[in-house]
């Protein structure tokens, strides 16, 4: 691994890692299409995965609302923005922070073979969207399994992490 600590966020995202926070954070003041392409690269790796034509697949409302202002749309539009201004940065691993609301089919079918770190409270969603779970305390891995064994711990693992 390396320490991320203290670099610029375009260093970071050379890396390969692609974020979508909690809050989304789209730019509100440019357009859904300004918001989309301004983000693009091509990835660590120098391939293109997620091009416009690609998002546009996943996200074919995108293109009917190219000029509207990314702070008009709604809140779930903003975060399927949010996603698809990550996917352009061609990341390695996308880390999705307090992002699964409402996304959960198109998380778990259409990014498929996208590496995806999710940070999430809603463990019966993630029981739903990801393969493998792992829970942290102060960054050290205090649980790990399957889906069939997290929906079996639910009640301890809520009762371990406080929701």
């Amino acid at each position: 691994g390396k320490a991320l600590r203290g670099l610029p966020s375009f260093r970071i995202a050379k890396l390969g890692l692609g974020l979508v926070p909690e809050g989304r954070c789209i730019f509100a003041s440019l357009t859904v299409w300004e918001n989309l392409t301004a983000t693009s690269a091509r990835g660590p790796s120098g391939k293109a995965r997620w091009t416009t034509d690609a998002i546009l697949e996943l996200f074919p409302w995108i293109a009917q609302r190219r000029s509207q202002m990314g702070g008009q749309l709604s809140g779930g539009e903003q975060q399927m923005l949010a996603i698809a201004r990550a996917l352009m940065t061609n990341p390695e691993l996308l880390i999705l922070d307090e992002a699964t609301e409402g996304l959960a089919p198109i998380i778990r079918q259409e990014i498929s073979g996208q590496s995806i770190l999710i940070v999430d409270k809603n463990l019966k969603v993630l029981a739903r969207l990801a393969d493998r779970h792992y829970v942290l305390e102060r960054g050290r891995v205090r649980w790990s399994g399957d889906s069939a064994a997290l929906g079996a711990d639910l009640d301890a693992i809520r009762r371990f992490v406080g929701v």
